[in-house]
C-alpha cells in the first residue's frame, strides 16, 4: 500500500495507555504524530510504549503493508499542537482536566482545526463550553487496544458542525477505523452499557460469590462475551474504569455506577490491571 500522502501531522495529548496506542495507530498509518504530555516520566517512556504497540500491531497484521511509518516527536506543552491538522485529547477521564486541556489546545490552533476528545463518557456538549469554537469539537471513543479494534464510537455534540463531522470521518478513514455516530450524553452507548456490567461483575467477586476466573468463564462460555468482564476491566485499566464510573454516577445519579469498593481498593493498592502487572489477574510474568 502506498504512503498516505494526505496524512498531515496530528497532535495527541496524553501519553498514557490510550494516548500511546492512538499515537501508534496513527504512526502505523503514516501520520506524523506530536505526542504531548506535561509529565517528564510519561514523555520519556512514550517512545518505548509506542514502539511496543507498533510491534504488536504489525505482528497481528492490523497495520497497512508497505506504508512508511510516521515520525513520533514528544513535547511538554500544548504549543506543540500548532500547525497540526487535527488534535486528539486523550488525558484521564476527568471532565475538568479534559476541559482545561481542550481550552489550551483551542488557544494554539486556528478555528476550523478538528478537535477530538477521546472519552468514554464525558458529554461533548459539556466539554464544548471550554472552547471558543465548539463547532470544531467532536468525541471519539477509541476502544483499547486502538490498533486492534477497528470500530469506534463517534459523538457529535449539540454544537458540532457538519465540517467537523466530515473531518472526523476523513481522519478515521485514514486510520482504517469505522466510526458509528451516537447521540451525546453520559457514557454514550458502549460505556453506558458496559461499565454497569463491569461494576456488577466486580461486586459479584467482592461478595465472594465467584472468583474472577469463574465470572469470566461463565460470561465467555455461556453468554459469548469475548474476554470476560474482569479481564476487560484489567485491559481498560482499573483506575480508568473507576474514573469513568465516577463520571457516570455523577452525571446520571444511578447508584449502579457507583464504583465498587473492591475496585477502589485495588486502585488504592496500585493494582491497575495489565499496565501495572496486576489487577484481577497477575500479568507480571508476561511483562518481563
Amino acid at each position: 500500500m502506498p504512503e498516505n500522502t494526505a496524512a498531515g501531522p496530528l497532535a495527541v495529548v496524553g501519553a498514557g495507555v490510550m494516548g500511546t496506542a492512538i499515537a501508534a495507530l496513527a504512526i502505523g498509518h503514516g501520520y506524523p504524530v506530536r505526542l504531548i504530555d506535561s509529565a517528564p516520566d510519561a514523555r520519556s517512556a512514550a517512545p518505548g510504549r509506542v514502539e511496543l504497540h507498533l510491534r504488536t500491531a504489525r505482528m497481528l497484521g492490523t497495520l497497512p503493508d508497505g506504508r512508511p511509518a510516521g515520525e513520533l516527536t514528544t513535547a511538554a506543552t500544548a504549543d506543540a499542537a500548532a500547525g497540526t491538522t487535527a488534535v486528539i485529547e486523550a488525558v484521564t477521564e476527568d471532565p475538568e482536566e479534559k476541559a482545561a486541556v481542550l481550552a489550551q489546545l483551542a488557544a494554539v490552533v486556528p478555528a476550523g482545526t478538528l478537535l477530538v476528545s477521546n472519552t468514554s463518557g464525558v458529554p461533548i456538549g459539556e466539554l464544548s463550553l471550554a472552547v471558543p469554537h465548539p463547532e470544531d469539537l467532536v468525541g471519539v471513543h477509541f476502544m483499547n487496544p486502538a490498533y486492534l479494534i477497528r470500530t469506534v464510537e463517534v459523538i457529535l455534540g449539540p454544537r458540532s458542525a457538519d465540517a467537523a463531522a466530515v473531518a472526523v470521518r476523513t481522519l478515521l478513514a485514514g486510520l482504517g477505523r469505522e466510526g458509528i455516530v451516537v447521540g451525546d450524553g453520559p457514557g454514550f452507548v458502549t460505556s453506558r452499557l458496559l461499565h454497569r456490567m463491569l461494576n456488577d461483575a466486580i461486586e459479584v467477586v467482592h461478595e465472594d460469590r465467584a472468583t474472577p476466573g469463574t465470572v469470566d468463564a461463565l460470561m465467555r462460555d455461556c453468554l459469548g462475551h469475548r474476554t470476560g468482564p474482569l479481564a476487560t476491566a484489567d485491559l481498560i485499566g482499573l483506575d480508568n474504569l473507576a474514573d469513568s464510573l465516577r463520571v457516570l454516577h455523577d452525571k446520571t445519579g444511578d447508584a449502579a455506577f457507583r464504583p465498587s469498593e473492591l475496585l477502589l481498593d485495588k486502585v488504592r493498592r496500585g493494582e491497575l490491571g495489565r499496565k501495572s502487572g496486576r489487577g484481577f489477574y497477575d500479568y507480571e510474568e508476561t511483562m518481563r
